[in-house]
């Protein structure tokens, strides 16, 4: 261990296993570790011992909830965008080689008590139970400037900058009410809160057209895709990926203890008594809790149930958004549920998840819209954990470390903060323009 590396990451969360791929891609020394003995830090996928064990402090899970080696329950579950920014990351690496994805079944919005499906196109928009007669043609009319809308076509614009004109502005133009507004912000263009309403248009149009996009892509009727077998899957074909170009893995590393030199830049990782020196460090915030300040917390319900969520057309993988609106809140709650059909559970059982970043300390009462949509459980439990983001001067002490995981079940904001820390540790722009075939849904 007592060589000298380019960089050493520790944690091998998601983020950690994406960025660690890519440096090794760039040709960079890696050394990787991680003071668990499995893959994955707060992104690991559990089996139905190890989740009982974590959530209930036993290892005896009832018998009628079937195999635990059948279980592969994510800890941050999260949905893959078909034609977003992960989904290149992976065609840009190659990991895709490693990886069988299955289309989502659906995509659905809360509204004024219902569940709906989410109309992300103009002939969608018609048929849509979450509009009347009139609104239908209006949202139409908006449907269609998003879906011709062309950034390098100024034909297309009708006269409006949107690096300029903010989305408020926009969606008064087409005179949509705040009904329409509330889902075509949050369950389209997967905002968290308000504030979009008065920045500048464009990353909305954006936004809603990556959607449209992804879900013309598998013709499913979601715009997601997920890995069969649950996102587990990730790091480890991240870790291979590094391999290949040279990386090295070190899982059960216990302390990893950054040292740092007399300026206070970053010089070496010291685990059990050798040091191996780098440049520069990578890490979620558990391996440098100085560096880092607690910036909210997520609540959570994990179920396993027998059936698909009612109301759903019985999706056997879905994502509903609850927005923060509908029920009062600051802040959106998700709902995410997985089943066998992605060899995450055993046969006949699906997994749900319902998550929002919370706003009281009684997660039990707080997720209670979310959790009233799932129908009769089989288990549920609950928990809290605290999100927190990176205070150092990564220029100052050559240390990068990731935000803790967000309530969301996508994965757009989360490689957001991928891609500006490989900005930040490389000096340069990860080129995303990738042919997007090379990601197909693995076969029914």
């Amino acid at each position: 261990m007592d060589e000298e590396y380019d960089v050493i990451v520790l944690g091998t969360g998601l983020k950690e296993c994406i960025l660690s791929g890519l440096l090794s891609v760039d040709g960079l020394k890696v050394l990787h570790m991680d003071r668990n003995d499995y893959y994955g830090g707060e992104s690991t996928s559990l089996n139905l011992l190890q989740l009982w064990k974590r959530f209930k402090g036993s290892d005896k899970p009832p018998a009628e909830l079937g195999s635990s080696r059948d279980y592969n329950v994510d800890m941050i579950p999260k949905f893959i965008m078909a034609n977003g920014a992960l989904v290149r990351v992976l065609i840009h690496t190659d990991v895709t080689k490693y990886l069988y994805f299955k289309a989502v079944d659906g995509s659905f919005v809360y509204n004024k008590g219902k569940v709906h499906k989410v109309p992300a196109t103009d002939m969608e928009a018609l048929k849509s139970p979450l509009m009347g007669i009139f609104e239908k043609r209006r949202a139409r009319k908006f449907f269609i400037y998003v879906q011709d809308y062309k950034e390098s076509d100024p034909k297309t614009h009708e006269g409006m900058d949107l690096t300029k004109v903010t989305t408020r502005e926009l969606i008064a133009k087409y005179g949509l009410d705040d009904n329409t507004v509330d889902f075509i912000g949050h369950a389209l263009a997967l905002h968290r809160d308000d504030r979009y309403l008065d920045e500048p248009a464009l990353d909305t149009v954006k936004r809603m057209k990556l959607y449209a996009e992804s879900l013309a892509r598998f013709q499913g009727g979601s715009p997601y895709i997920y890995p069969l077998y649950g996102l587990g899957e990730l790091p480890q074909a991240f870790a291979r990926l590094s391999a290949v170009y040279g990386g090295t893995y070190m899982l059960n590393k216990p302390e990893c203890k950054v040292e740092f030199d007399a300026e206070g830049k970053v010089c070496g990782v010291t685990s059990e008594g050798e040091t191996a020196k780098c440049k520069k460090v990578v890490c979620d915030p558990s391996y440098l809790p100085s560096k880092v300040r607690k910036v909210g917390k997520v609540a959570r319900a994990i179920a396993i149930m027998s059936h698909p969520i009612p109301n759903t057309s019985e999706s056997h993988s879905v994502q509903i958004i609850l927005p923060q609106k509908q029920l009062g809140r600051k802040s959106d709650m998700y709902l995410f549920c997985c089943s066998y059909t992605h060899n995450v559970a055993p046969k006949g059982k699906f997994i749900a998840f319902v998550s929002t970043e919370a706003e009281t300390d009684n997660p039990e009462n707080e997720l209670k819209p979310g959790v009233s949509l799932l129908g009769p459980v089989d288990e549920i439990v609950y928990e809290t954990y605290d999100r927190s983001e990176p205070v150092n001067e990564c220029t100052l002490d050559n240390c990068f470390v990731s935000t803790s995981y967000d309530a969301t079940t996508h994965f757009e904001s989360t490689v957001d903060d991928v891609l500006n820390l490989y900005t930040k540790i490389t000096g340069k722009v990860l080129d995303l323009n990738v042919d997007l075939s090379a990601a197909s849904a693995a076969e029914e």
